[in-house]
């Protein structure tokens, strides 16, 4: 629109503007309407090591909580750590929460190194910034339209009581939900009612305890499997797929539930939760959707 335009009044106005756009973004994550480009099979995750997946479109690539140092856990992770310098597309990378088993900055300057954007909780300043990369703060429940992504900031709940979201991600006639290493809170129901259901949720699942923060609770800092099954029940989730587990030989520092996943099969059956699947995946396998 030029100005001459403007003046006249043949152009839209900022307001009508910025009132559509906060339409579209809205109309975007109602229950079974998804705007992003193409169909459901369009959309591919990978999961990376630990929390880390990676949603993939033709032309645009998502990254949520990629690891790729060893250092973040040591010999203690088991887990196979997938590279992410390979990204198609326009380039994203968002991040649960700062704690450098989730924000890596050599995971997302790997991942960014052809430029994009760094997606974090508003409040938060991750350092140090990928070089490339546009810093991207986001509120909590507006919605982030990252090229073919939408992906929004809900409540999340960190067993130090550091800042966290989870994210909820529409993208190629999808919806998912990525919890981080939240533990249990009270905004399932809400986070349901405004996004579910969801066709897959990737939650915590290890139960993790904690010995570092003095006096020590006892208690669980992270979703256990009983919570993660409850969790992806009032969300209305077709798959849970787990992630945040295989910790091993920290002793009392950071102590997990044993057999973490048989648990979680089990808390389905007793739950008689017949509807969610439950898919566990190696890092480096993709999701297939049609199992």
């Amino acid at each position: 629109m030029n100005r001459e335009d403007a003046m006249s009044g043949r152009g839209i106005g900022r307001r009508q503007f910025l009132c559509g756009c906060a339409g579209f973004a809205a109309a975007s994550l109602l229950p079974g309407k998804v705007f992003a480009a193409g169909n459901g099979n369009e959309l591919k995750i990978q999961r990376l090591a630990w929390a880390g997946i990676r949603l993939q479109l033709p032309q645009a690539t998502l990254f949520i909580d990629p690891l790729m140092n060893p250092d973040a856990w040591g010999a203690a992770l088991k887990d196979r750590l997938i590279p992410v310098g390979d990204a198609v597309g326009d380039t994203y990378v968002a991040i649960t929460h700062a704690h450098p088993d989730h924000f890596d900055p050599m995971a997302a300057a790997q991942a960014l190194s052809k430029g994009g954007a760094l997606v974090f909780p508003a409040g938060i300043q991750p350092q140090p910034m990928p070089e490339k990369a546009r810093a991207r703060p986001s509120a909590l429940w507006e919605p982030q339209l990252l090229g073919d992504f939408t992906a929004t900031a809900v409540p999340a709940s960190d067993g130090y009581g550091d800042p966290q979201v989870s994210w909820v991600v529409s993208a190629g006639g999808r919806r998912i939900f990525h919890g981080g290493d939240t533990l249990w809170h009270g905004h399932w129901w809400r986070i349901a009612r405004q996004f579910g259901p969801f066709d897959a949720a990737f939650l915590p699942v290890n139960g993790a305890r904690f010995g570092w923060r003095k006096p020590v609770s006892g208690l669980p800092g992270v979703l256990t499997p009983e919570q993660a099954v409850a969790a992806a029940t009032i969300l209305g989730a077709r798959r849970l797929i787990p992630i945040h587990y295989g910790i091993a030989g920290m002793d009392e520092e950071y102590r997990e539930l044993d057999d973490p996943i048989g648990l979680l099969r089990k808390a389905a059956r007793a739950k008689s939760a017949a509807a969610i699947a439950i898919q566990p995946m190696a890092p480096g396998e993709w999701l297939d959707w049609g199992s």
